[in-house]
């Protein structure tokens, strides 16, 4: 029986087990990395340990330190969440070699399905249908171009390993091949240690949409019902619910049969999560196995009424099912968004920094599952997302309702985060209306556009007022010092010029400040919080010069470039990964490369010159 369980793991989801496995009576165990020491998790473990540096290959995603913070916990049980570990059968035989009950399926289940590969061998021989494509040995690039032109394209070229979007790429035109290929197998190596590909043809407008399986270690095999996913950026969701407008009762019974086939193919035993296509004729066609439980649990669990995690736990325990396929019905429509520290008006790049403000929403049908709070460090070293914030209601017209208005009341300072993004998204009449693909995102974003506005007069006049009444300390002669003013989810820069040289102070504004000696009001909300930084450039400097710097901290990748090359507008100059995604580093206009100030495995800081152009 599990008593005392060490949860593999940071941040919501971390919290999220501790919270199931106390209603149970069971200790929660955690783990944390040198940049974790004050993360919020810590707060809701009995008891926890250092586990390595920083970056996850040290510390998150080293196994030897997890199995060695379980003995020294005195751990009887594992949880790996999801991500880091939770899809690697080494690690969950080596958690049962140390004796420790893993909170998952088998080594031997989650091997199978965690090659994609294999996945499609064996579901195809239980009469699931799959993707055409290519799943071969050979994977040199001459053979994997060769399949590649057989399939056609469009093309997908995905890892074998892993999931969450990374060592994906969409080829639209073969000339594109080669390129997208060593980009796929750069990131699958980087995220799962494993560069091995697969091809598939690529589905044009398909809804993603997966079931949710739960199986006991007594035969008993169920699913409860559909999420639709198909609101994606970067082949990774933000956006899920359940049920799907999609999916009619009839379909419900054909699409979870075959989920449940699917996991009897692999005699698979825990939770854990089937993924389909579903084609615009009504045809499906089986994407991947997930063999943990999923960042969007939360909304099956509104939808139907179940605790996953106490499932979880308890079949680990040995229990049977005692929930029948036959009562299983959604009772009320459940979305998730996905809260990320990143930027909508700038490619959706992660945004680091500390959290001065965190206040979510506090209502009716409204569930937050987060990890951070006000202070929280949001760092370049883990996945951006802060948060998931649930909402369910009696249909699904309900269930939008309550999210745009919980997505307005929720307020963030010190990262930009994509919430902008979300209200739009659920005030656009085609999402209202259910009619949406996985390129939904994609095509929404060349019609809509997320530029950084403008202070009004009342706005500016409010802020800079305030500064130069209120904080006599920050003056310089008679120019205030300038700093970044956060109205909302917008962030603008004002900045002042002394002796040649521009400083530039970053703060957050919050608050009604008055204006003048006659009392006038701006009712933009403008006070001040501490400023975590200062930025001294010169004039006409690197903004000024041509030179290209780095958007986050990072690791440069690959140098497509060198000093003397001619490029053309938005030609590849090089890759930088960061927060476990590649970023291509483009040129703003034609140009010739003047000078490189990096090469290919340099870590680089924000901000940092990577190349000048001419």
């Amino acid at each position: 029986m599990i008593q005392r369980l060490l949860i593999a793991n940071r941040s919501e989801i971390a919290i999220r087990i501790a919270r199931g496995a106390r209603e149970m009576g069971i200790t929660p165990l955690g783990v944390f990395s040198e940049a974790d020491r004050s993360a919020m998790h810590l707060d809701y473990m009995e008891d926890a340990v250092c586990i390595g540096p920083a970056a996850a290959s040290d510390s998150y995603l080293n196994m030897e330190a997890v199995i060695a913070a379980a003995a020294a916990l005195r751990a009887d049980s594992i949880h790996p969440g999801y991500g880091f570990l939770s899809e690697r059968a080494a690690f969950a035989q080596a958690a049962g070699d140390a004796g420790l009950i893993f909170v998952g399926p088998s080594p031997q289940a989650m091997a199978a399905m965690g090659s994609k590969r294999e996945a499609k061998t064996r579901v195809r021989a239980f009469d699931v249908p799959v993707i055409p494509g290519y799943e071969g040995e050979e994977q040199d690039p001459k053979s994997l171009r060769k399949e590649a032109e057989r399939i056609g394209t469009p093309l997908l070229i995905k890892a074998s390993a892993g999931g969450g979007g990374r060592g994906m790429r969409v080829v639209e035109r073969m000339e594109q091949f080669d390129e997208a290929l060593q980009a796929a197998q750069r990131e699958a190596k980087s995220a799962f240690g494993d560069a091995t590909v697969l091809l598939e043809r690529y589905l044009k407008g398909p809804r993603h949409i997966e079931f949710q399986v739960l199986a006991d270690a007594h035969g008993n095999t169920i699913h409860v019902g559909e999420r639709e996913c198909s609101i994606q950026r970067r082949h990774q969701k933000i956006i899920e619910e359940a049920p799907s407008v999609a999916v009619s009762p009839e379909l419900r019974g054909t699409m979870g049969a075959a989920a449940v086939r699917a996991a009897k193919s692999v005699d698979y035993v825990n939770a854990g999560t089937v993924e389909f296509m579903l084609d615009q004729t009504g045809k499906f066609y089986f994407l991947e196995m997930n063999t943990r439980l999923q960042v969007e649990h939360p909304v099956t669990e509104m939808a139907y009424g179940l605790d996953l995690v106490h499932w979880q736990l308890r079949i680990a325990n040995g229990e049977r099912l005692t929930v029948s396929q036959d009562s299983l019905e959604p009772r009320w429509w459940a979305i998730e968004s996905r809260i990320y520290a990143e930027d909508p008006s700038n490619q959706m790049l992660p945004s680091t920094g500390t959290i001065t403000r965190w206040e979510p929403p506090q209502a009716l049908g409204v569930r937050l599952d987060s990890g951070v709070r006000r202070g929280s460090q949001v760092s370049v070293y883990y996945d951006p997302m802060l948060a998931k914030l649930i909402v369910f209601g009696p249909d699904r017209a309900t269930a939008i309702a309550r999210m745009a208005d919980a997505l307005r009341e929720f307020a963030v300072g010190g990262v930009r985060t994509n919430i902008p993004l979300l209200e739009a998204i659920f005030n656009d009449p085609q999402f209202r209306a259910g009619e949406t693909t996985t390129q939904f995102l994609e095509e929404w974003l060349t019609t809509h556009s997320f530029e950084r506005g403008r202070l009004n007069s009342d706005q500016l006049c409010a802020a800079v007022a305030n500064k130069v009444q209120n904080s006599a300390p920050f003056r310089i002669g008679s120019v205030g010092l300038p700093f970044y003013l956060t109205d909302g989810q917008a962030e603008y820069a004002l900045t002042a010029s002394r002796s040649g040289e521009r400083w530039q102070i970053r703060g957050d504004a919050h608050g009604e400040i008055p204006v003048g000696p006659t009392g006038r009001s701006a009712t933009s909300d403008v006070t001040f919080a501490p400023p975590p930084d200062l930025e001294r450039t010169s004039r006409g400097g690197p903004a000024h010069s041509g030179r290209i710097l780095s958007p986050m901290p990072g690791k440069i990748v690959k140098v497509s470039v060198m000093a003397g090359d001619s490029v053309g507008e938005r030609a590849l100059l090089m890759v930088l990964e960061a927060m476990k995604m590649e970023h291509r580093i483009e040129a703003p206009s034609a140009g010739a490369v003047r000078a490189l100030h990096v090469k290919e495995g340099d870590i680089v800081t924000g901000a940092a010159p990577l190349v000048d152009l001419e």
